[in-house]
């Protein structure tokens, strides 16, 4: 009798690639010498970083420093940082510090740009810098309400995108595509039904 012949092995699967923890922050180049602004912000600053990539110059800084970062950027001659066109932020959960927390400023005067990014904890306090520049106030709040940055000192921190009553952060990468937190259930529609049910419930 012949033997019966063996069952095929399983395929094997390769080991899954670690979660990307970020990108490098790129140094300058040899050759290029930083702006007046920088160099002076270093002096003003110690212990910030220095980035240079396509062209443009990045500030990082420990989140603690943002205000002191922000007020030399805006009120030293050389910078006159008078606009903040953008507040984002992106996601790495990998890390402790699992925000990247990016300012996006230009010189009116000057004509030219620079970023400042933090890397931020999870429940760490970030101080607003409304105070500062009158338009972070909407763009703070955008980042609280899709990552759940946690900006203190905001004269409004409330949604601006999202219901005032929605769980959780869609713009985290550990959010689920399902739906949002507590409520996820295997038809999106059920959710929506609980919560019209209960807006309904508020009205009579």
């Amino acid at each position: 009798m012949k033997a019966s012949p063996s069952p095929p092995k399983a395929a094997e699967h390769p080991p899954r690639a670690a979660a990307p923890s970020g990108p490098p922050d790129q140094p300058p180049p040899a050759d290029k010498t930083p702006p007046a602004f920088v160099v002076s912000l270093q002096a003003a600053v110690p212990g910030i970083g220095v980035s240079y990539w396509v062209g443009d110059w990045t500030i990082i800084v420990p989140a603690p420093r943002i205000l002191d970062v922000a007020r030399h950027l805006r009120d030293a001659p050389e910078a006159s940082f008078d606009m903040c066109s953008d507040v984002t932020a992106t996601d790495w959960p990998p890390r402790a510090e699992r925000f990247d927390l990016i300012y996006c400023l230009y010189s009116t005067r000057h004509r030219h740009r620079i970023r400042v990014k933090a890397k931020v904890g999870e429940t760490e306090p970030v101080s607003s810098v409304t105070g500062i520049w009158l338009s972070a106030n909407w763009l703070e709040r955008e980042v609280y309400d899709m990552f759940g940055v946690n900006f203190v000192g905001h004269p409004d921190r409330r949604r601006i995108l999202m219901p005032e009553d929605w769980q959780g952060f869609p713009e985290r990468k550990d959010y689920p595509l399902e739906g949002p937190g507590e409520l996820l259930m295997e038809n999106p529609l059920d959710w929506l039904k609980l919560t019209q049910a209960r807006d309904e419930a508020d009205i009579e």
